[in-house]
């Protein structure tokens, strides 16, 4: 299940961060695109709330489409990912199937559109992945895909349009990753990577979206100098963005454990004063700090990093629940190392 969490986490990306900068695929409208591209620009730079801001004008001024309403959605799951709050489910779900209503009747108006189409892709997208979240799988497969079927009517109609692209080849690979194992099932992994690689080779602005989805498939292929030379190259522009330093961290964990070490102990040391680094991301990043120097060889260092996170009192439940297996697999490795440390003695 875990991966199946994954494949809908990337088509999240697919569809949150990047709009395109080519004449084809830029909203016709200036001001539209103009509070997009600042409302996601400020989602990079995790300035959350600016993008709100943007997103809720674009909302009020523009009511009859339905971006709007779509990135106030993104810009919320966005923030409680990456600060690891609790998603506001409520705002979320109506926001998405508002959007997806109004874009069906945009569809009505003007079957001709493209951008109608795009739109109630993005809304079904986010719907399939919050189906995910909530275990229900049934919903968010038939939703999954139908928004990937919408993104191939674009790309078939606007053989440019590289949004839709970037959204299918994510999906073809992490389909085939999961379905691997079933008899007679296409593996299309390849041709995924193949149009992923062709999207970063454009100019267009969703090349970054394209880096960010290949980071994650070339550390599945053990390809992972691959996704750190990728990783470095957007980060590069957005240096501090944590979506993008995780999959840094994780690559360097194949072949250099002190970088890796390094990258984690820079994001925990990441969340400034007003993010207010919660206790699940302070325990989820020791523990990937103890693990990298438990294979180092560091038995101490791993050991005070395992007591440091069982010392923690006073979880919520909300942060209970989120923890219940890390908490298993920290009290594992802490008797994994005390046991070691015993036996060198």
């Amino acid at each position: 299940m875990q991966l199946c969490i994954h494949v809908f986490m990337l088509l999240l990306f697919s569809t949150l961060f990047f709009l395109p900068n080519t004449h084809a695929q830029t909203y016709p409208d200036p001001v539209v695109d103009s509070l997009l591209k600042s409302g996601i620009e400020n989602i990079l730079l995790q300035e959350y709330d600016l993008a709100k801001k943007d997103f809720v004008i674009l909302e009020k001024k523009f009511p009859h489409i339905p971006l709007g309403k779509i990135y106030l959605a993104a810009a919320e799951i966005a923030k409680s990912s990456d600060l690891a709050l609790r998603y506001n489910f409520n705002f979320i779900y109506q926001k998405l199937e508002e959007a997806g209503e109004q874009a069906e009747i945009l569809i009505d108006k003007d079957e001709n559109n493209i951008w109608n189409y795009y739109l109630l892709a993005l809304a079904k997208g986010y719907e399939a992945y919050f189906s995910a979240l909530n275990g229900d799988w049934l919903s968010a497969f038939g939703g999954g895909l139908s928004s990937v079927n919408l993104f191939e009517y674009c790309i078939e109609t606007e053989n440019d349009f590289h949004e839709s692209l970037i959204a299918i080849g994510t999906y073809k690979y992490w389909k085939s990753r999961e379905t691997q194992f079933i008899p007679f099932m296409k593996d299309e992994r390849e041709e995924g990577i193949e149009l992923l690689e062709q999207a970063v080779e454009s100019s267009s602005y969703n090349s970054y979206l394209a880096i960010h989805s290949l980071i994650w498939i070339y550390i599945d292929k053990k390809e992972s100098h691959k996704a750190v030379e990728l990783a470095k190259s957007i980060l590069k522009k957005y240096p501090d963005c944590r979506f993008f330093r995780f999959g840094l961290a994780r690559a360097y964990e194949d072949f250099d454990l002190k970088k890796s070490i390094d990258e984690y102990s820079g994001i925990l040391n990441s969340y400034s004063e007003k993010e207010n680094l919660n206790r699940y991301n302070e325990i989820l990043l020791k523990h990937l700090i103890a693990q990298q120097y438990s294979k180092l060889g560091e038995q101490f260092i791993a050991l005070n990093l395992c007591n440091e996170i069982l010392n923690i009192n006073n979880l919520t439940e909300f942060e209970k629940e989120k923890l219940d297996d890390r908490l298993k697999r920290v009290k594992s490795l802490q008797k994994e190392l005390l046991i070691g440390l015993q036996t060198q003695h």
